[in-house]
């Protein structure tokens, strides 16, 4: 099922129809992740200066003004005002185009991920509940991904939410619930926790693994909100996927950390914040980990 289908009476053929159709699907999804990305943008800010993103008009955050429609048009405002602040003449820092455009790409990512999972469309309820949890949770990794690596902290009003709605989704998962014009539930009893267990396990592996290093190194090594974040990919990934994520980020953290010291841009003793490189391999573990994990075992 497409969100978009072009019209019978084109003359095109099936493939070339179906071609059209992703390729216009894939563009509203990713106009869509452009303005949930203005939003998180929003959310980073508010954040930063303590004020609820839940009300109050949005405004340059060097003179204060506040920002009409134009300014406000995801990307194509940055472009057209040169970056620049069209009141101020101040520049508008890079983080705003970054953020919309990468949210665009992870979504179109994550439709696509989707999809390839479910060949009967991810139209019915449980795909298209699956894709909201899946949308729902890049929100939160890029909130973190954009915090830590400015301020070097996780904040609470991200991770603990994130880590909430993860572990219910896996319990409602686990209950088998179906929707057939009555709600119909089975398997209850202790039998709901069989889907618990694989995610729950790779949870407390990695949240307990990061706890005793920053418990070791009484939290030079890593924060504490480290070992929140890798609790929560746990319940997001599951086992063996987590192993993908956790190892993918201490490559990634490890290969920039030796390249900035070489670089002189950092030393060793300097502090370098290891959520981003969590959040990479959160991700990569997510589109590509079965795949990785089957070249891994097909070399042994």
């Amino acid at each position: 099922m497409q969100w978009f289908s072009v019209s019978e009476n084109w003359g095109l053929s099936p493939f070339k129809k179906e071609m059209i159709n992703s390729l216009i699907s894939y563009l509203i999804v990713f106009i869509f992740g452009v303005c949930v990305g203005s939003f998180l943008n929003c959310v980073i800010y508010r954040l930063e200066t303590k004020q609820s993103f839940l009300r109050g008009r949005s405004f340059c955050p060097k003179c204060k003004h506040k920002l009409g429609f134009l300014d406000l048009i995801p990307i194509l405002s940055f472009i057209i005002l040169k970056g620049k602040c069209r009141y101020c003449g101040k520049k508008i820092s890079w983080q705003y185009p970054l953020v919309e455009s990468f949210t665009g790409i992870l979504f179109v990512l994550v439709l696509n991920y989707e999809l390839g999972i479910r060949n009967q469309g991810i139209f019915d309820f449980q795909g298209s509940l699956n894709l909201l949890f899946l949308i729902l949770n890049s929100c939160f990794l890029i909130l973190i991904f954009v915090f830590d690596l400015k301020h070097y902290i996780i904040p609470d009003k991200i991770i603990y939410p994130a880590i909430v709605i993860a572990f219910l989704y896996l319990l409602f998962e686990s209950l088998r619930f179906k929707i057939w014009g009555l709600s119909e539930i089975w398997d209850l009893g202790f039998g709901i926790f069989k889907g618990l267990r694989l995610p729950l396990l790779a949870a407390f592996s990695a949240g307990g693994f990061f706890f005793l290093l920053w418990f070791l190194s009484r939290g030079k090594w890593l924060g504490f909100g480290d070992v929140k974040l890798a609790f929560f990919m746990g319940l997001f990934l599951g086992w063996p996927n987590i192993l993908v994520g956790l190892f993918s980020a201490v490559l990634i953290g490890a290969t920039i950390g030796l390249v900035l010291v070489g670089l002189g841009k950092k030393t060793l003793k300097s502090q370098v914040p290891f959520g981003p490189f969590l959040v990479t391999g959160t991700f990569i573990a997510l589109f590509l980990g079965q795949n990785l994990i089957k070249w891994y075992l097909n070399l042994l």
